[in-house]
């Protein structure tokens, strides 16, 4: 990497760390919930939002059903979180989801939970970046009338954040998170206390506005497919409960109890706030609607509709103009921070399918901070693509959303049961098989619901746009099919047998020469220094007087190795010299041909385009032949040299900075022990 692009890599990243920092990254429950679980928190900022929203084509005298369609949601709200905990200690390597499926139910049930999830997490990127638009936009217009430029901006932030690591992008989200709890909390409590207690007549502005419904006859089969179409929109609150099972390494020792506790702690407070808001909602006369214009009597011109979080922060805190900025705008930064629990999640997920040979290696290292920063990358490319496709509308976006994790939740809990089958069969106490089977239990009704409201949400949004997503999962299930049977392909035909061990029966070395000059005797002495068994100089006549004047001066230096040309009369160099390597391996099938081709180092990527193209198109082309081997000398020019120097300054100010950030070493008993590579190595004794 040239030493601008290494300053600005630690600008943006960071000093690389070593790997035995990797224990130092780990997060303590107080810093993973904001990392895994702001996700399944910020859901209730437009989850309960959608319900109304969809309720809102009735009419306002539906909006009485939201809090049931909302209870029904924190049911399995719930439901997932107490199956979820059984999870997180049954398979804490991380896998999550995909483990569990592919243990229990085998690899193409696995498959389809990793397909599904990546497609989930692409989405959450999307979905909260594009809700932080729409809340910040109600205080900032020009937010409002630049979304899609905003949620990309957003998004590149949040990459540069992940790519300094877990535990930096925790610390940097944890604030907010908090901050976020805290303002919900502090308006319902607020709002319920001034309703409920002191008597206040508390409504939003937008009650006293007249709603009419958008279609007629909501009754029976119509109304059902309503009521059903709310219910999935809500179900949005349970995206990002999945993630913490997939982040378990993360967590400190005890990492399944850390994540346990953690999951429990997330659902009690996602539960809450969910459920608070529609409440309040109600309680204070919200209206919200899919068309505005055409929706809402006599509205002025320019109508923009608030969100319901805006809407009840604006009445519950009245004159007091701090707490309505505070959570409105803490409410758009978890929003755009929501999306961090995908950066977290996909790029382990993509790790551990990596592993499995499902998609390219490059996803299962980790970068210079030990994040894995090809998943961040891949990941952020995916959701501005989304973004940019659906111009950050979170309905049409959100159409597409939960089919993923639904898809996930009811073959996990599916997988779940019979993993409890599985151990009942075994040997165990009266005592541990009563555990056993309350737990199959819980795992049974969880992929019961999760498996209603995955139907549901077929039903309801397939033609809406959930079409879009079942088609994402299965285009990521072909390529994760596809990739892994390169791989297996690949390996079978990498297997060395006994054959592979016999060695050539001689080497047929072959110089390429074009002018006689400094490069090519460093080629022909290093091909003298391996000592084939042929050994031969070759050159291409394309031009008659330099053809002649090479072999004259050949001949006056009188090199100890032949040197043939080949004719080529169309001018061609690639061909004859194929042709000519053709010929021998076909009158010596067992003998090995090396090539070897001088080639210059250059300083400067020009300099490239003026330099070494015969010998880079003719490599490319000698590589596929069999029994070839492509040997590069190199010649370094003098820019080379000075591109050297520059590269190892920049090397020694990078080993500077990693010294410095060098991990403490300590032994089993806590004591701090000498860094090796900071002690000074004791000299010898001189021997007299």
């Amino acid at each position: 990497m040239s030493t601008l692009g290494t300053v600005v890599k630690r600008i943006l990243v960071g000093r690389p760390q070593r790997s035995d920092r990797i224990s130092h990254a780990l997060l303590p429950k107080r810093i993973a919930l904001p990392v895994f679980a702001s996700d399944a928190m910020s859901s209730v900022a437009y989850a309960p939002q959608e319900i109304f929203l969809t309720l809102s084509a009735a009419g306002v005298a539906y909006y009485t059903f939201a809090p049931w369609v909302g209870a029904m949601v924190a049911l399995v709200l719930v439901t997932v979180v107490v199956s979820y905990r059984q999870n997180v200690q049954a398979y804490p390597s991380g896998g999550g989801d995909y483990e569990v499926a592919t243990v229990n139910l085998g690899r193409r049930a696995g498959l389809a939970v990793g397909s599904a999830l990546l497609v989930d997490y692409t989405l959450t990127v999307a979905v909260s970046i594009s809700a932080a638009a729409d809340n910040l936009g109600a205080l900032v217009p020009f937010v409002a009338e630049h979304k899609v430029g905003f949620s990309i901006a957003a998004i590149v932030l949040l990459t540069a954040v992940n790519l300094r690591g877990i535990r930096e992008s925790g610390l940097a989200f944890a604030i907010p998170t908090y901050a976020f709890m805290v303002g919900i909390g502090a308006m319902l409590i607020w709002g319920f206390t001034r309703i409920l207690i002191l008597g206040d007549d508390v409504r939003v502005a937008s009650a006293e506005l007249e709603m009419v419904a958008r279609h007629d006859a909501f009754t029976g089969l119509a109304l059902a497919l309503l009521l059903l179409r709310s219910f999935t929109q809500g179900c949005a609150a349970l995206t990002g409960v999945e993630a913490i099972s997939n982040g378990v390494p993360a967590f400190r020792k005890p990492k399944s109890r850390n994540a346990a506790r953690t999951l429990a702690l997330l659902g009690l407070i996602a539960v809450s706030m969910f459920m608070g808001l529609i409440l309040l909602a109600g309680l204070t006369g919200a209206k919200l609607a899919l068309n505005p214009a055409e929706q809402f009597v006599g509205v002025p011109a320019g109508y923009v509709q608030q969100t319901l979080v805006a809407q009840l922060a604006d009445a519950v805190f009245g004159d007091f103009r701090v707490g309505f900025f505070f959570v409105v705008v803490f409410t758009a930064l978890i929003l755009v921070l929501a999306a961090n629990t995908a950066f977290n999640g996909f790029p382990v997920l993509g790790s551990i399918l990596a592993q499995d040979r499902y998609l390219p290696r490059q996803l299962h290292t980790r970068g210079d901070r030990l994040a894995f920063s090809n998943g961040i990358l891949f990941l952020a490319g995916f959701a501005i693509l989304l973004v940019i496709g659906f111009q950050a509308e979170v309905s049409r976006l959100i159409a597409l959303y939960t089919v993923g994790v639904f898809v996930s939740f009811t073959l996990s809990q599916t997988g779940m049961v019979r993993h409890w089958n599985r151990l009942l069969a075994g040997d165990a106490t009266a005592e541990e098989k009563a555990r056993m089977r309350r737990y199959r239990a819980v795992s049974a009704f969880g992929a019961t619901m999760t498996g209603v409201v995955l139907v549901t949400v077929l039903v309801t949004k397939f033609v809406a746009g959930a079409w879009i997503a079942v088609a994402a999962m299965g285009c990521f299930y072909m390529i994760m099919t596809a990739i892994r049977k390169h791989y297996d392909r690949v390996s079978e035909e990498l297997v060395a047998g006994e054959a592979d061990t016999v060695l050539p029966s001689r080497n047929h070395a072959i110089v390429l020469i074009s002018r006689l000059h400094k490069p090519t005797l460093r080629a022909l002495s290093y091909a003298r220094a391996t000592r084939p068994a042929v050994l031969e100089a070759i050159t291409v006549n394309v031009d008659d007087a330099d053809t002649r004047r090479l072999v004259r001066e050949w001949s006056q230096r009188k090199l100890p190795v032949p040197l043939k040309v080949i004719e080529s009369p169309y001018r061609e160099i690639t061909r004859p010299v194929l042709d000519y390597v053709k010929r021998i391996r076909t009158d010596n099938p067992r003998d090995v041909v090396t090539v070897f081709i001088p080639e210059y180092v250059v300083g400067h990527w020009w300099e490239q385009i003026l330099h070494n193209q015969s010998a880079l198109r003719l490599k490319g082309r000698l590589l596929f032949q069999p029994g070839v081997m492509v040997t590069s000398v190199p010649w370094q020019l003098a820019s080379s040299e000075r591109a050297k120097v520059r590269a190892r300054r920049a090397e020694d100010r990078t080993r500077g900075a990693s010294l410095r950030g060098r991990a403490t070493l300590t032994g089993e008993d806590g004591s701090v022990l000498p860094d090796p590579a900071a002690t000074p190595r004791r000299k010898d004794p001189v021997r007299r």
